[in-house]
């Protein structure tokens, strides 16, 4: 069981701040398998297919624990050795079934109306980005910035990819709010400084009883508090 930690958690303003920090820009960062699309189909067939061809008897059940780390990392947990074929063949696997993905009810919606409120979106994931694109455009929403295990830094739960992502942005860590699904996530966000939202949908359980679960992607649109804002929401949207 990993250690309770006393994340930053969001919250509306309950002190005063400047003007110039309550117009600062706001930042909304999403991870993505478990939050924005549920692919959990896709990397079962992925992993049974790792198990068939390199012979494994590692269970789907092993693996599912780590997600959220990146897949070099998950190898060195579970044990195996052989990182780069297993990874090959889960990439080809993941990519040959990636029609099993679905993104999950509702969230487009809630991206919208974030956006509508003059926040800017972003992903955090540990997904490779050739993977990751092809889903991020099944949602249809302005993402300013993908971060995934390709680029500079180092992986979750190290707070590198979070940081990053600000720092392209232009984003304050106080003024940006990380939603994961699983223990590594909220463990990033906690290391990057930036308040975290636990995605009750997604795969994993948050670290501690203190922890903001969002049940659903209506439940995190009211938790961010973006109806306080000015700006107009998406004809349509949840609000």
């Amino acid at each position: 069981m990993p250690p309770q930690l006393p994340l930053p958690t969001p919250s509306t303003a309950t002190e005063s701040k400047s003007d110039a920090d309550s117009e600062a820009p706001r930042s909304l960062l999403l991870d993505l398998d478990g939050v924005l699309v549920d692919t959990l189909p896709v990397m079962e067939s992925a992993w049974h297919a790792v198990q068939a061809t390199h012979g494994l008897d590692v269970p789907f059940t092993a693996y599912q624990e780590h997600l959220g780390r990146p897949f070099d990392v998950i190898m060195e947990r579970l044990g195996l050795a052989n990182a780069e074929a297993i990874h090959r063949t889960y990439t080809e696997t993941s990519t040959a079934v990636a029609h099993l993905a679905r993104v999950f009810d509702g969230i487009t919606d809630v991206l919208l109306a974030v956006a509508a409120a003059g926040w800017s979106l972003g992903v955090v994931t540990s997904k490779p980005l050739l993977r990751a694109t092809p889903l991020l455009s099944e949602l249809g929403c302005p993402f300013a910035v993908v971060r995934g295990p390709d680029g500079p830094g180092r992986g979750k739960p190290a707070p590198d990819p979070i940081l990053l992502a600000l720092i392209e942005l232009g984003t304050d860590p106080a003024k940006a709010t990380y939603v994961g699904d699983m223990a590594v996530d909220q463990e990033t966000a906690h290391r990057a400084g930036v308040p975290y939202i636990h995605a009750g949908w997604g795969y994993g359980a948050p670290i501690g009883p203190s922890t903001v679960v969002a049940e659903s992607p209506r439940e995190l649109l009211h938790l961010l508090d973006v109806t306080a804002s000015p700006a107009p929401f998406i004809e349509g949207g949840l609000v």
